[in-house]
């Protein structure tokens, strides 16, 4: 079974308060965009000498106790699963704020379900996706979502960029999720992110805010250029995605060789 799990940005990102637990109530909007992974899973046979085999190739590779193998060994806790071969072809980014491990980990789930006719519930499979990640139950919707508390409760979005063009460029810096929650002091949001949007995207740019960006600019300035560079090559919006060092830019019109202005970054357009 091949699926394709894709990425998502970051519409917003307020950090709202922290919690009892340590982690902190947040407010966003993700959307769905088309960079996606290729995930294979397959069974492994009946002369398999390992329950779980799970190999990778492409760019950013993760290690072994990635959140796929996570997701099978969650699953075979409750259904003592068959031996697999989950097989990952990395086209996501990791570390970019674009959710690529917790769309794998998603993916995982859904095509286990459907690999072996669990026949869990939608409602069930969401339980099992928040146990994995905070982020990880929107990909089981892979449709915009407004999210809150940990980011995991969701709920459908009437929002699309569709005529728009997205430009993504992630520089090679590593931005710590941990320190980018210590670098942010909570506060109350004053308007709501589902009123906001409702404006032109042009007005988001001056209302529509994710409160990582002054820190990690701070400590990464190549990462805010790109962010203001997007806006002089005719951006409508930018802005960096969830607490990772990508940043998007919305545009009215494809950009033909945008490419060549970030030398050394991963650059995608669609």
């Amino acid at each position: 079974m091949i699926l394709y799990p894709p990425a998502k940005i970051n519409i917003g990102l307020s950090i709202v308060e922290k919690r009892p637990d340590g982690f902190h109530n947040i407010e966003t909007v993700f959307y769905p965009i088309q960079l996606c992974d290729i995930l294979t899973v397959e069974t492994a046979g009946t002369g398999a000498t390992c329950q779980l085999v799970f190999s990778c190739d492409g760019i950013d590779l993760p290690g072994n106790d990635n959140l796929c193998c996570k997701a099978y060994h969650l699953l075979d806790i409750d259904y003592h699963l068959p031996p697999v071969n989950i097989h990952l072809h990395k086209k996501i980014p990791v570390g970019a704020g674009l959710g690529g491990g917790s769309s794998d980990a998603a993916y995982t789930l859904l095509a286990l379900n459907s690999l072996f006719q669990l026949n869990i519930s939608f409602e069930e499979q969401m339980r099992y996706a928040s146990r994995l990640g905070s982020d990880c139950a929107f990909f089981l919707q892979d449709k915009p979502a407004y999210g809150t508390d940990k980011g995991d409760m969701l709920k459908p979005l009437s929002l699309s960029l569709t005529g728009y063009y997205i430009l993504l460029v992630k520089p090679p810096v590593f931005v710590s999720t941990a320190d980018a929650y210590s670098s942010v002091t909570p506060k109350k949001v004053k308007h709501h992110l589902p009123e906001l949007l409702k404006a032109p995207v042009r007005k988001w740019r001056h209302t529509v805010y994710n409160d990582f960006e002054a820190p990690v600019f701070q400590k990464f300035p190549e990462i805010g250029y790109i962010k203001e560079k997007m806006y002089q090559e005719g951006a409508v919006y930018a802005s960096m995605s969830g607490s990772g060092s990508c940043v998007y830019g919305i545009f009215d019109n494809e950009m033909d060789n945008i490419a060549k202005l970030f030398p050394g970054c991963f650059v995608w357009k669609g």
